[in-house]
């Protein structure tokens, strides 16, 4: 049985907790530059993983070693915003066009980039303890996911929507700027930690 007070809890505490976070810059990234069905499909696959292991793991996954968590987002994110800059440029229909990318391609690389860069976050183990908290798994998982696949959703979306009023060089770049810094940033939290 689905207690939806806890559900409702749980989904406000992730929900704010993930909204400032990286989540919705990969969300808004992706977004801008593939099809947002196929991205939201992989990023929500990723974020059931990290629930389901965070529901399941409880309050253990606090002890994961947070240095290999940051140093292989710092590199995961140098490598986008590496990738970004140097992709040539092209016309900005071309690239909002369906066909240009495979569902697969497209979900896959989004499943991996959460995956990754999610793994052992603030939110990944703030479920977990509220999943040893409450005792009610179901719960906290619903509340947990649904609260993740909102924030992605609203980096696509705006992603989406940020494409038709900024010219995709602008966003592009931009992106790229804010990549490598959260890259430096979580490798200085790997060296630092």
């Amino acid at each position: 049985m689905i207690s939806i007070s806890v559900t409702a809890l749980v989904f406000g505490v992730v929900f704010l907790a993930e909204l400032p976070d990286k989540t919705a810059l990969a969300g808004l990234v992706l977004g801008t530059r593939y099809r947002a069905s196929y991205v939201f499909a992989g990023v929500a696959a990723a974020f059931a993983v990290h629930v389901a292991l965070a529901v399941a793991a409880g309050s253990v996954l606090t002890l994961l070693p947070q240095q290999l968590v940051h140093a292989l987002t710092g590199v995961l994110f140098l490598g986008g915003a590496a990738a970004l800059l140097l992709k040539k440029g092209g016309d900005e229909e071309e690239v909002r066009r369906p066909e240009d990318q495979s569902f697969w391609k497209v979900s896959g690389a989004g499943f991996m980039l959460i995956l990754v860069a999610e793994f052992g976050d603030l939110t990944q183990i703030m479920t977990a303890n509220l999943a040893a908290r409450y005792d009610d798994p179901l719960s906290v998982g619903l509340g947990a996911v649904l609260a993740l696949w909102a924030v992605a959703g609203l980096g696509i979306v705006g992603g989406r929507a940020l494409m038709k009023r900024v010219p995709l060089e602008l966003i592009t770049k931009v992106a790229a700027v804010l990549m490598l810094g959260l890259g430096v940033w979580s490798l200085w939290e790997a060296v630092s930690g």
